[in-house]
């Protein structure tokens, strides 16, 4: 497996790229990429070219978090204005306005199935879950405190939430916190499972594995240059991955489950094989901090490749063919 450079777009944005998000293709478009900005607009594109499809405005400070829904039709965006706005991908057309309080929406994933958008909640330490019917607030699943700590220890800026995953099954919700913990939900229950810990610096990014058999296993990424492993339910640090010279600052997995992508302060991309826990590629293109690495969807006519895309403070995308 590898990454093969594609093409790079400069000045994609005014300002840092924060955040990308692949939006499944439907009939009347191939798969697209989303990108948000500290410039306050989300773009959307289409790789072949790279061509630029639309700039959407609509918030009024930077852009943390895209995130598009299964069907490929509809799309969110946060923004540290405290507003998540929904809209149709194809118009622009906002379909949804949610508000939260200021700093508590970092990040966005819809769940597999489309029926929830899941927002992780920043100083709220908590997780808020959107029905993607009606647009309203249907649960707040809330991060307890770890055991034997007396409140001072453990100030509730230190639960400051950061990243949310699904899992494949959409019964589980992770998120990672400022202070290096992961917490792990029961969603049909609205239940607190336990937390995940290893890390000792903020949790940035969380991805569960694509892989059918390993749907147990979660990928953290994290300040403290490390990328774990983790056994959900066994709730064991499976593996731990080095070699950034930076804050990990996403992570993405393979459609095919076998390798994970990650984006680092170092500004480096590196490509790592699960079986080996190796990192088998470091990509060099970015002159600044990489904020997002997203694998789209498999090609059509090699189930094992897809495009990988990644954005960074350089203002840039780059794409990637994986194979």
């Amino acid at each position: 497996m590898k990454l093969a450079p594609l093409n790079t777009v400069g000045n994609a944005h005014d300002d840092s790229v924060w955040t990308a998000a692949w939006v499944p293709e439907t009939e009347e478009s191939p798969p697209l990429l989303l990108t948000g900005s500290l410039d306050e607009t989300v773009r959307l594109w289409n790789p072949e070219g790279p061509q630029k499809l639309q700039t959407n405005t609509g918030h009024c400070l930077g852009v943390v978090s895209v995130a598009a829904h299964p069907s490929g039709r509809i799309a969110a965006s946060a923004s540290i204005d405290s507003f998540i706005r929904v809209f149709d991908v194809a118009t622009n057309n906002t379909i949804a306005t949610l508000e939260a309080p200021p700093s508590e929406v970092w990040q966005l994933q819809f769940n597999p199935q489309g029926t929830t958008l899941a927002a992780a909640g920043g100083g709220s330490a908590s997780v808020k879950l959107w029905d993607t019917a009606e647009w309203q607030l249907t649960a707040t699943l809330s991060v307890p405190r770890l055991e034997g700590l007396k409140p001072s220890e453990k100030s509730g800026s230190k639960k400051f939430v950061l990243s949310v995953a699904w899992s494949l099954d959409g019964r589980q919700i992770a998120c990672g916190s400022m202070d290096g913990t992961i917490s792990i939900f029961d969603v049909t229950r609205t239940k607190f499972l336990h937390h995940l810990e290893g890390h000792s610096m903020p949790v940035r990014s969380l991805v569960y594995s694509s892989a059918p058999l390993d749907s147990r296993v979660l990928f953290s990424a994290s300040d403290d240059g490390h990328v774990h492993v983790y056994d959900t339910e066994g709730k064991t640090l499976i593996s731990s991955l080095s070699g950034h010279a930076g804050w990990v600052l996403s992570v993405d997995v393979s459609p095919d489950g076998t390798a994970i992508a990650t984006g680092s302060s170092d500004r480096t991309v590196r490509l790592w094989d699960l079986k080996m826990r190796a990192a088998t590629q470091i990509l060099t293109g970015h002159t600044d901090q990489v904020w997002s690495i997203a694998f789209g969807p498999p090609s059509k006519t090699d189930v094992r490749s897809c495009l990988l895309a990644s954005v960074s403070d350089d203002k840039s995308i780059s794409f990637y063919k994986y194979s």
